[in-house]
């Protein structure tokens, strides 16, 4: 194994682990309100599609990337009211909402991108930083990323900033911890679960956005692949703190990579066994084997007055 091969399986790593980073972080803020969002790969998958629809239509990667959002925003909304306001089961209508995203991404995909607009979309490129992308190792991979990278690194900065120091950050850690304290305190449980709702769609559709137009550069049939999945149990194995977080998606980032590097670093395993590793390691860590996790206390609980 040399430099280049090493240097090669960071970068790849980096690459596959931000998109499960930016739906990570904005499920982190869900469910610190108390709402589990297993719709998340749902609302991914429809910000990927709504990226590509809107820029084989316009031709402009930036405008897909606000119409991925959008989309997932409005996926975000209906999942609002079903849990928040109708006080439907969480998990329930997150099963059902990924069912739904993958049969109408499925049909309109053959619809609006069967002409070969969908093969090959415009996006975004790698943007080298002058001189730090010379770094050895770690160059390419920390700054050697597509532009949009950085733009939704900013997004997890402002949004772990905002949950950590900000008094909205504190409404929703209250909320998520006992939203019958908060409501008496005076805080509007469902505003505030409900834009922590509205949060997390709009990341996880920067996420499926990112695998469209700055990884793929097409939209393909289930294109996020279980990443939405993962993004959930990396905030169960971050013990849903911020830096724990990133470290977890990092973590199945670069195993994730390792099925398509390994031959080049040396590494002999069964293929399957490559394949499944992201998925063993989340297994791992929803059965409590990363460390000792407290969740919040209203984690998938309705609120009721």
């Amino acid at each position: 194994m040399n430099q280049v091969q090493f240097a090669a399986f960071l970068t790849g790593g980096v690459r596959l682990a931000l998109p499960v980073l930016f739906a990570a972080v904005g499920e982190l803020v869900s469910e610190r309100a108390g709402v589990l969002n297993l719709s998340l790969e749902g609302m991914m998958l429809s910000g990927a599609f709504g990226a590509s629809v809107a820029t084989a239509a316009s031709g402009s990667a930036l405008l897909g990337v606000c119409a991925g959002m959008f989309v997932a925003l409005l996926f975000a909304a209906g999942q609002a009211l079903l849990t928040v306001s109708a006080g439907a089961n969480q998990l329930v209508v997150g099963i059902a909402a990924n069912a739904l995203a993958l049969g109408v991404t499925s049909f309109a995909a053959r619809h609006l991108l069967h002409d070969g607009a969908g093969d090959r979309l415009a996006g975004f490129d790698q943007l080298q930083i002058p001189l730090l992308h010379r770094l050895p190792f770690v160059g390419e991979a920390l700054f050697g990323q597509a532009s949009l990278a950085y733009i939704g690194l900013l997004l997890v900065a402002l949004t772990l900033f905002a949950l950590q120091r900000t008094g909205w950050g504190l409404a929703v850690t209250a909320v998520g911890e006992d939203a019958q304290a908060a409501d008496r305190a005076g805080t509007p449980v469902r505003l505030v679960r409900t834009l922590a709702i509205l949060w997390t769609g709009a990341m996880a559709g920067f996420g499926g956005a990112f695998i469209a137009l700055a990884d793929v550069h097409a939209f393909t049939q289930n294109m996020t692949a279980g990443r939405g999945y993962l993004a959930i149990v990396a905030v169960i194995a971050g013990g849903w703190i911020g830096r724990r977080v990133l470290v977890a998606c990092v973590v199945f980032g670069a195993a994730t990579a390792l099925q398509f590097q390994a031959e080049a670093l040396g590494i002999h395993v069964p293929v399957a066994l490559l394949v499944i590793s992201p998925y063993l390691l989340a297994l791992l860590a929803v059965a409590g084997l990363v460390g000792r996790q407290r969740p919040p206390r209203n984690l998938t609980l309705p609120f009721t007055r």
